[in-house]
Formats: C-alpha cells, structure tokens, sequence
C-alpha cells in the first residue's frame, strides 16, 4: 500500500482553485427558493458590498470580467476610430472589449521585471485618437497609476483599470478599485472569489455607473423588479445594449464569498512568501519584481526561467510530475485574430522576449508549505 506522502505526491496541483464551503452552498440555496432568481434583492445586495469593500461609490454587476470591461469601454464614449492603449501582456479581453465598441487597440510595452505596462511606453504611443488607456494589474500587482494619469491629464484620455487579478491590493495605500475612472473585475472560478461566472465594474462616477446598468439589460431604462415594485409593465430601451444581467444566485454566492477575500488575499500572500524564499534555491528561476508602495494579491505566481532553460520542457515535465503549470501570457497582438488585422511581431519587443520566458506556478489559498517544496523540488531537478 503506498504511504501518505507518495499518495499526495501523486494527485494533481492545479495552477488555480476556489473554495467553496457550507456558507456558499447555504446562500445559494437561499437564493433558489427566494423566488428572485435573477434581477433581484442580491444583486444590489452584493453592488453595495463590494462597493464598500473597495472603498468606491458605485459598483455594477455583470455576468464576467470581459462583461464589465465592455460596459466601461460604452460608459467611456468610444467611437470607431478611436484609440485605446492596452498591455501588450494580458488577456485578450483587455483589448477585445474596445474592438466591441469599434475602437482600435494600441499595444504598449511592459517593464520586463514586472510585466505591467511600461508608462514611458504608454506616453510614446499617445496619439490624438487615443481615447482611453487600459492598466492591467498583472498578476494582481497594481500598474504605476500616478504615472498613467500624469500622461492622461490634460488631454482628455480617460483610465480604466482591468483589475481582474488584484481585488483586495493597494498601490501607495490606495486600494484597487479607487484608482481609475472605472475598474474592471472578474470573478471567473481560479480569481480570488468566485460568481461561477461574473464580473464587477466599480467607478465614483453616478452617471457612468447608471449606463452601465443600462448597458447590462439591453439598454432598457429599467429592470424587472423595478417595474414590478412600481405596478409597471411599460419601459424604454433608450441605446442598444446587451444581455449581461448576472443573476441573483451568483449573486449570492458572491457576497458569500466576499465576506473570506481578506483572508484568501492574505494566504495567497504567505504562500508567494514561501515560494520568494524557496526560490533563493534556484538561480535559474527568479519571481517576478515586487514594488515597496504595493500589495499584491497574487492572483497567479508568475516566474522567468532563465533563458538556456526551454521553457516548454520545464511546463511539460511540471504537468508529466501532476503540477498545474500555466503560462500568462503571449502579447496579444501575436493571436490569429490581430494578426490578420495588420499587427504582427516587433510592437512590443520587451513583452514579447518575457513571453517565451515566462511560468505561472500554482497558487491559491489552500496551498501548503509542502506543496511549495513539491514544485520547488522539481523545478530544482530540472
């Protein structure tokens, strides 16, 4: 019979993974049986929460983070033509959501050591279509946003933050969600709390958080517990929007889980702490640089292997060893899509060497000090 050890050393360490507990599965049920299943009580319950979580005056829920970007895009005013200066390090959806408004996506470069967006790269591509600038808080460090709004000040360009990996940091004792003029969420399951799907923009500005609640329901002036607490049946679709209502049962989880964010915020900190120390270990793997002004929420664990190394090598016997490797990300203007839109390689020379470069380690709250070793090790062997 195998011992403890070889079993645990056997089973599979994803990259990512949520909790769910009794709480959640309770609220949930609550929600099921409350007879609201979507635009209902929860939704401005869980708005208001993660407002006051943030520190901001309006929040507005959506059914992913892509949903949420797309609404702040809207709620910006782009038009075809338009310019939007987006990392050339990041998710697709970072860039698609101004595409879906018809505007034009500018990659910038990102700072090798980090991988946030490189400021001076940013000022260098401002041009007098640029509309908006996009700061992704990779990995769940936040961007240098004094630096962005010092290039955005004057010239009418307008700061979304894509915090999908940073809920629960601060930048210069700031907390994410303060820092631009909308901030864009995800809850998607490997984040730092879950919806299933969903995703949350957050802005102090009233006007533009009420578009964006149009926005979410096919640009209709009202929903559906609204008219049913008037006695109305009538409403105006006043622009054209989309179906991004995300429903009272998320909802409910998500408040459920809102309440443990500080707590998972914090474990994920100790664990990237284990890692820094066991890395020492290694010379050929360095972790990603962390700046003094910052908290970082550590959605994912990031490193750059040391050139000589073949990366895919390293990322298949990882997975052949029942370690969740990932890689976050190839610039997005290298994907098919852009390709074929006239983008090609050489926009972003920094980004596009870190990318052959880079590993994403597993990392989520429930990570052990051995687990830590299990990857180190192998990663030692190696």
């Amino acid at each position: 019979m195998p011992d403890r050890e070889a079993g645990a050393q056997s089973s599979f360490l994803p990259y990512g993974r949520q909790e769910i507990g009794d709480a959640d599965v309770k609220a949930v049920v609550e929600a099921l049986v409350s007879g609201w299943l979507t635009t209902g009580p929860r939704v401005a319950r869980f708005e208001k929460a993660f407002a006051q979580h943030c520190g901001a005056a309006e929040a507005v829920a959506v059914n992913s983070g892509t949903a949420a970007l797309h609404a702040a895009m809207r709620a910006l005013g782009l038009h075809t033509g338009d310019e939007v200066i987006v990392p050339a390090i990041t998710f697709a959806a970072s860039a698609n959501a101004a595409v879906y408004e018809g505007a034009t996506p500018v990659f910038a470069d990102v700072d090798p050591d980090t991988l946030l967006v490189d400021p001076a790269s940013v000022r260098a591509r401002i041009g007098p279509r640029t509309k908006a600038i996009v700061a992704v808080d990779y990995a769940g460090q936040p961007a240098d946003y004094d630096a962005l709004k010092d290039i955005a000040r004057g010239r009418g360009i307008r700061l979304i933050a894509d915090a999908c990996h940073a809920p629960g940091a601060t930048y210069k004792g700031r907390a994410v969600g303060t820092l631009a003029d909308i901030s864009c969420f995800s809850f998607h399951p490997v984040k730092h709390l879950t919806t299933c799907e969903g995703g949350m923009s957050v802005t102090e500005d009233a006007r533009m958080a009420a578009q964006m609640r149009r926005f979410r329901n096919h640009g209709i002036d009202s929903d559906h517990r609204a008219r049913e607490a008037a006695g109305a049946y009538a409403y105006d679709m006043t622009e054209l929007g989309y179906n991004y209502r995300l429903p009272d049962v998320q909802c409910a989880l998500g408040l459920a889980q809102l309440t443990r964010l500080n707590k998972w915020v914090h474990a994920r900190q100790k664990v990237a702490a284990l890692y820094d120390k066991a890395l020492t270990r290694v010379p050929q793997v360095t972790p990603l640089k962390t700046h003094h002004d910052r908290t970082h929420a550590y959605h994912i664990y990031v490193v750059k292997l040391d050139p000589a190394l073949d990366r895919d090598k390293v990322f298949a016997t990882l997975r052949a060893k029942g370690i969740g490797a990932n890689v976050h990300y190839a610039p997005v203007y290298l994907h098919s899509y852009y390709r074929a839109r006239g983008y090609g390689a050489g926009l972003a020379p920094m980004a596009e060497r870190a990318a052959k470069h880079v590993l994403t380690l597993p990392m989520f709250p429930a990570m052990t000090a051995d687990d830590v070793t299990r990857v180190v090790d192998v990663l030692k062997s190696l």
